[in-house]
């Protein structure tokens, strides 16, 4: 083991399929985009230089702030109402004693699914004529509640959202409820010998002490809200009239529907720029938040 750990062609051997991979999925689509995000491409003719034209077009496109606006939506639905919701979810379930591994199996099912089947099992719910969501509103006496829920402007995206959040709730209460268990069992015993009922204990104690695993869940919003797409295009397609448009289904009907690959090439350098700034920004409000609390 020592003379491996000393090998420098151990590593390469070990690490080149990976790297391998990362250059071919990830590096090499990242420079095509450099290349063609500044160029004027119908994806047949050859590609002309126009300089920052497409980025000019970008920023005049009342469509693009539109998705960029659903992608911010998307973040801020996750962390303001998602993240809430997951905490009470998970210390309700921290608690269970029996049946844990079934309620955890439920909870963490629709992750394992893909996305394509979670947009067509939502749009079903979603149906005007044959949804169940309508068909509850009308068994409970509320016919005048029923809606086009995905072609109403006010509707569709709120409902891309609840299904978005539906699908991965699950991973994050099975991560924080694994944390919340990590706890030093004396930490909770000492608190309740102090007096302090559930509720302190949760905002007092277990909170406090979940704070990485926080901040990791804020992370993973934060590019996960930047990276939306297969939702959108599944249950919407981003209509109606574009109104839930992201930026990478925008994109994608801009290369694929409209052949603009230069400019699609753009908004797919915009999106890594977007991000980098978004993270970048957290990070650095999470290294003072500590810089104080230290």
């Amino acid at each position: 083991m020592n003379q491996l750990g000393k090998n420098a062609w151990a590593y390469a051997w070990f690490t080149a399929p990976a790297l391998l991979v990362f250059a071919l999925f990830f590096l090499t689509p990242m420079g095509m985009a450099l290349r063609y995000g500044f160029t004027s491409w119908n994806g047949v003719s050859a590609p002309v230089y126009n300089g920052l034209a497409n980025f000019r077009m970008a920023f005049g496109d009342p469509y693009f702030w539109i998705a960029v606006r659903n992608n911010l939506l998307f973040i801020l639905f996750a962390v303001g109402l998602q993240i809430p919701l997951i905490l009470i979810l998970a210390l309700f379930v921290s608690r269970v004693r029996r049946w844990m591994s079934l309620y955890q199996t439920l909870i963490f099912t629709p992750t394992i699914l893909s996305t394509a089947v979670i947009g067509v099992l939502w749009g079903f719910i979603y149906h005007p004529q044959a949804g169940m969501l309508n068909h509850v509103w009308e068994a409970v006496g509320l016919p005048s509640w029923k809606r086009v829920w995905l072609g109403n402007e006010a509707t569709a995206m709120p409902a891309v959202l609840i299904a978005n959040a539906w699908q991965w709730i699950g991973f994050y209460v099975i991560l924080v409820t694994a944390s919340i268990r990590a706890i030093p069992r004396p930490v909770l015993e000492a608190a309740e010998l102090d007096g302090a009922g559930n509720w302190r204990q949760a905002w007092h104690m277990i909170v406090p002490l979940l704070r990485p695993v926080l901040v990791v869940m804020v992370l993973l919003s934060v590019t996960g809200g930047m990276k939306a797409l297969d939702i959108v295009v599944v249950m919407t397609g981003g209509n109606p009239y574009g109104i839930t448009e992201v930026m990478g289904s925008y994109m994608l009907k801009k290369a694929y529907r409209l052949g603009e690959y230069g400019y699609a090439s753009s908004i797919a350098i915009l999106i890594l720029l977007f991000t980098g700034v978004l993270t970048a920004a957290f990070g650095q409000l999470v290294r003072r938040r500590e810089e104080v609390d230290w």
